[in-house]
C-alpha cells in the first residue's frame, strides 16, 4: 500500500501529532513512519494501524 505523503503529513499536522506520538499509539516504529512520510510504501497492516491511530479511514490516506 502506498500512503499519500501529502495527505499523511496534513493529517499529522491537523491533529497536532508528532511522529513519535503516532508511533506510540500505532505500534509502528518511528523509522517506518518516517519512510512512509518520505513516500515509501507499506504493508496493508501498517496502513491500517496508522489510520486507526489517527482515527481516520485508510482510504483517507491513500
Amino acid at each position: 500500500m502506498r500512503i499519500d505523503r501529502a495527505k499523511f503529513a496534513a493529517e499529522l499536522t491537523k491533529q497536532d501529532m508528532t511522529q513519535k506520538r503516532l508511533a506510540e499509539l500505532s505500534g509502528v516504529s518511528r523509522t517506518t513512519i518516517n519512510y512512509i512520510k518520505g513516500g515509501k510504501s507499506c504493508s496493508d497492516e501498517v496502513g491500517r494501524k496508522l489510520a486507526d491511530a489517527l482515527g481516520v479511514e485508510v482510504t483517507d490516506l491513500v
